[in-house]
Parts: structure tokens; C-alpha cells; sequence
């Protein structure tokens, strides 16, 4: 493996899984949300829960997708090598 391949093979490897948990960890705080809202709860209290739950989703969200862009460009830095063997 070349440095570009690896660079963006280590960037794929730590950022997929945080994606990930962040993904599930903002669906869950949005469950919450609604669940506050539904309760009884002050409207600033699971507005600004929701708005915090929403940040962490689309957090996990743009790391997962720019996880994918790397393993993309992993593969084709790893065809580009096999290429020139």
C-alpha cells in the first residue's frame, strides 16, 4: 500500500465507526426529544434538546458519508498500484 492508499484507508477505519455511534447516539437523544415533549416538558427544554439530539445525527451522518468518500479513494489508489505491478 502506497501513503495516499493508507491515508485513506486510516481516515476510513476511525471515521466509519464514529459515524456510526454518533448516528445511533442522535436517533436515540431525538427519541428522548419527542418523548420530553410529550411529557409535559417546558417547550425551550426539548426544543433545545431536539436541536442538540439534530446536530449530533447530521454530525454522524457527514462523518459516515466522508468515511465512504475515503474507502472509495482507497480502493482506487489500491487499483492505481496494482496497475503499475
Amino acid at each position: 500500500m502506497n501513503k495516499k492508499a493508507t491515508k485513506h484507508y486510516k481516515r476510513w477505519k476511525y471515521q466509519a465507526p464514529a459515524g456510526l455511534v454518533l448516528i445511533g447516539a442522535g436517533i436515540s437523544c431525538i427519541t428522548d426529544a419527542a418523548f420530553y415533549r410529550y411529557d409535559g416538558a417546558e417547550w425551550w427544554q426539548w426544543i433545545g434538546y431536539g436541536t442538540i439530539a439534530l446536530v449530533i445525527f447530521n454530525t454522524g451522518l457527514s462523518l459516515f458519508v466522508d468515511a465512504a468518500l475515503h474507502r472509495m479513494r482507497y480502493e482506487q489508489a489500491d487499483q492505481e498500484l496494482e496497475k503499475l505491478k
